[in-house]
């Protein structure tokens, strides 16, 4: 289960990554999509634990674009704003077009270490939507898709996830939202939920009582242990299921 670090060459560049796999042969494949402070020890235990129930996994770097770029504490970066402002640069210069682009080569860095058939993806903050932005993107590829704590899934935008609901109709969606979370507020949980059912998709959208943005994150400020943890048997259920 040691992690390998890779690189995986992009229609722009080439981006890092981590990949975990199982002792022996992987179930499926898993692209765990960073939160906005980037890939780092927390989230390597987070694939970790989904190597544990037997997928092979891939933790890719989102911002390679920037290049070898700070890293923040993600307790105390957003309360800054100094680091809260290049955060947030990173995230407004990845566009969602861009990690969907992207998406298709971390599929084929997955089948190149053994790792084929239909995959999955779970994002987490800036990677909920992305997840489901990627997973439209890929249909052909992609069993299901989750998100957690992700915000603007049902916005304005023209890249909202929600407005790609029908190309979501033959695979799985979970949608795990922050209780306490203002870019997820209930208006849009309702419009997620239409565009999802008229487009007859199998979904999930569970409401953490409670729980703030990030609670599932092992270091971020909010986490919440008991809220993780009712996540990861949510996940490990939704993706046995997909997976099979």
């Amino acid at each position: 289960m040691a992690k390998q670090a890779i690189e995986i060459k992009t229609q722009d560049g080439v981006a890092k990554a981590g990949l975990f796999l199982p002792s022996g042969a992987p179930r499926a494949g898993v692209i765990l999509f960073m939160d906005i402070h980037g890939p780092r020890p927390a989230l390597d235990q987070m694939a970790e634990r989904l190597t544990s129930e037997g997928y092979g996994v891939l933790v890719p770097d989102l911002f390679y674009r920037f290049g070898d770029y700070e890293q923040f504490d993600p307790k105390t970066a957003m309360m800054e704003e100094a680091s809260r402002k290049v955060l947030f640069g990173r995230l407004g210069g990845t566009s969602q077009d861009m990690t969907i682009r992207d998406t298709g080569a971390f599929l084929d860095a997955l089948g190149e270490h053994g790792v084929t058939g239909k995959a999955a993806i779970v994002g987490y903050c800036m990677g909920g939507p992305r997840a489901l932005n990627a997973a439209a993107g890929h249909a052909d590829r992609i069993a299901a898709a989750a998100s957690f704590h992700g915000g603007n899934l049902a916005s304005d935008a023209p890249d909202s996830p929600h407005r790609t609901a029908a190309s979501m109709k033959n695979m799985r969606i979970y949608v795990g939202a922050a209780g306490v979370d203002g870019s997820f507020p209930p208006e849009q949980a309702g419009v997620l939920a239409q565009a999802l059912r008229e487009a007859e998709v199998d979904h999930i959208i569970e409401n953490y009582v409670g729980m703030e943005h990030g609670w599932c994150v092992p270091d971020n400020r909010v986490h919440n242990p008991a809220g993780a943890e009712r996540h990861w048997r949510r996940l490990i259920t939704f993706f046995d299921e997909a997976l099979g």
